[in-house]
């Protein structure tokens, strides 16, 4: 279900959001997106997204991956929580919007990517983004 957007504008200025990253290796390396949204439009980043109500932490991954690269992937994990501040956002809300993420392994069953309007192109790289792992805390 959508959260109308005033509703969602709202919610984005007095709670946290919940959301799932995966860091996806291939041979070694990660794939990373390049956003076409904010936050972080332009730039590099992990495979993810929002949890929806009702829906569990794996079964967000599998949606999220599904929907960004249109392919099914393997998960493990989690392996850590990642936590930022954004000041851009999509919706104009003023001030920070404060993103929790719990973060996974992920290895794609293939390589047929097709992205969706969230990237504008794919790769592989030798690390996840460094913004990432300076603010995700792994889990023992």
């Amino acid at each position: 279900m959508l959260i109308e957007e005033g509703l969602y504008k709202e919610i984005l200025s007095v709670i946290p959001v919940l959301c799932v990253d995966l860091l996806v290796e291939v041979d070694g390396r990660f794939l990373l997106v390049k956003r076409s949204n904010e936050p972080l439009k332009g730039e590099w980043w992990v495979p993810g997204g929002r949890v929806l109500k009702g829906e569990t932490l794996l079964d967000a991954c599998g949606r999220k991956t599904m929907e960004e690269l249109g392919v099914e992937v393997a998960v493990s994990g989690p392996v850590g929580v990642y936590e930022d501040f954004f000041d851009r956002n999509p919706l104009g809300v003023p001030g920070d919007i404060h993103m929790v993420s719990v973060v996974f392994k992920a290895v794609p069953k293939s390589m047929n990517i097709k992205l969706d309007g969230q990237s504008s192109e794919w790769g592989l790289f030798g690390a996840p983004p460094r913004r990432l792992l300076e603010n995700m805390r792994t889990i023992s």
